[in-house]
């Protein structure tokens, strides 16, 4: 009996309870902080993967038809289009630029208000890019039937 009494006490049985053991609390408050972490974690990942594809998209930004056409020394009111293909090949496939071009006022011969729409295509599930800007164009001929300031 000696025996089985010193085989108790090293398995920690003493008295009938078992000493050591984890209850059923405060297994379930582990189990919920270890998912909580899991989730976490999961949820950061998720978030840097989205963020890594959002930078590999490409999309024009209208600027750079702006950009094109601030060099120019005389403006006329105008509607213009075009591919960015054209401007870079192989870069934004499938998206195209329209550029309109008017006086700011009838009165106003030289001051243009000049506005870029960029257009992707229909799977990016966006509205068109816009960009507007104002151009001064004193070398601008005059409106025809419009006075103008001189």
């Amino acid at each position: 009996m000696n025996t089985r009494r010193s085989f108790l006490t090293l398995a920690g049985i003493r008295g009938g309870r078992i000493r050591g053991a984890f209850t059923l609390l405060e297994v379930m408050v582990a189990t919920a902080i270890f998912f909580m972490v899991a989730f976490a974690i999961l949820e950061m990942v998720t978030r840097g993967l989205v963020a890594v594809r959002a930078i590999q998209k490409r999309e024009p930004d209208p600027g750079i038809i702006l950009a094109m056409f601030s060099t120019n020394k005389a403006w006329e009111e105008m509607n213009i289009s075009g591919n960015y293909e054209d401007i870079a090949p192989g870069m934004y496939q499938g998206y195209r630029w329209e550029l309109f071009a008017h006086r700011y006022m009838e009165t106003n011969d030289h001051l243009f208000i000049v506005e870029v729409m960029s257009y992707g295509d229909s799977k990016s599930g966006r509205g068109p890019s816009t960009a507007s800007t104002m151009f001064f164009s004193p070398h601008s001929k005059p409106a025809s039937g419009v006075g103008g300031l001189k």
